[in-house]
């Protein structure tokens, strides 16, 4: 079973970085990068401003590399900063109007990349059978 675990991760690891090989090489970023696109991504998912150990859990960065990017995204006002409501010390982020709007302009551009990769190779019933694996070990993870 160890053997076979490893097999499965090395060919999760292998099929994640081909794909963001593949959708980094796309000529629909813009001015900005994958990984601040991610961030405004993580961002338009929040009903509401997040601080910023949230929003690490849900990005593949360090916590000093997230807080420069971050830094960034405030400076081209994609992303603003307000006062924690519950910690006056604390810090909440959001996105601008422009980061909404820069955010679903991308979006929708990736949204029809990622379709047309997955529905390459896999079926309906296969994607929903990698949804749900997917779904489960991050639910395991968490």
């Amino acid at each position: 079973m160890p053997t076979l675990a490893n097999d499965a991760w090395e060919s999760l690891l292998s099929a994640h970085a081909v794909l963001m090989k593949r959708f980094a090489d796309e000529d629909i970023w813009e001015d900005i990068s994958m990984r601040e696109y991610d961030v405004l991504y993580t961002l338009s998912k929040c009903s509401k401003p997040i601080n910023v150990t949230e929003l690490n859990r849900h990005v593949l960065l360090s916590q000093p590399a997230l807080s420069r990017l971050v830094n960034r995204l405030v400076e081209r006002s994609l992303v603003e900063r307000c006062s924690d409501p519950v910690d006056g010390r604390g810090v909440r982020l959001s996105l601008t109007d422009v980061g909404r709007a820069l955010q679903r302009r991308i979006g929708r551009r990736h949204a029809r990349s990622v379709a047309r990769a997955l529905t390459a190779g896999l079926d309906h019933a296969q994607l929903r059978q990698l949804e749900t694996l997917c779904q489960k070990l991050a639910r395991e993870a968490e």
